[in-house]
């Protein structure tokens, strides 16, 4: 007899664009998984309900079957996916690195905007 896998309930707490949420979205594809993606920047209400259920205001957070993963990264949710049976390893490689900040949070990125220039 062969048993169902019921697929985890997934709601990812993530900015539009910043790389930890990319790497977060990276290991969700690599495991084919469907999740809820709760903008926190554009919705006022999805930042509030991630506040309201951690206690506190960095993300990634990810919601699986009911537990908080606060403030993670790609690495570390596919890390507890795999411990906790959520996912069985695969070699597939995510397109994006999944352990690296926005552009602008890089070591030695500039706080500033870069110059713009245009040409004529």
């Amino acid at each position: 007899m062969s048993e169902t896998v019921t697929p985890p309930k997934i709601v990812a707490y993530l900015k539009p664009s910043c790389g930890w949420s990319g790497g977060v979205r990276a290991v969700f594809k690599k495991y084919n998984l469907a999740y809820e993606d709760r903008d926190i920047i554009n919705v006022p209400e999805n930042f509030q309900e991630m506040v309201e259920k951690t206690g506190q205001t960095r993300q990634p957070t990810i919601e699986i079957n009911g537990r908080m993963l606060a403030d993670v990264s790609g690495e570390e949710v596919e890390a507890w996916m795999l411990e906790n049976g959520i996912v069985s390893p695969n070699a597939t490689v995510p397109e994006v690195p999944i352990n690296q900040p926005c552009a602008n949070e890089m070591p030695g990125a500039s706080a500033e905007p870069a110059p713009m220039s245009f040409r004529r």
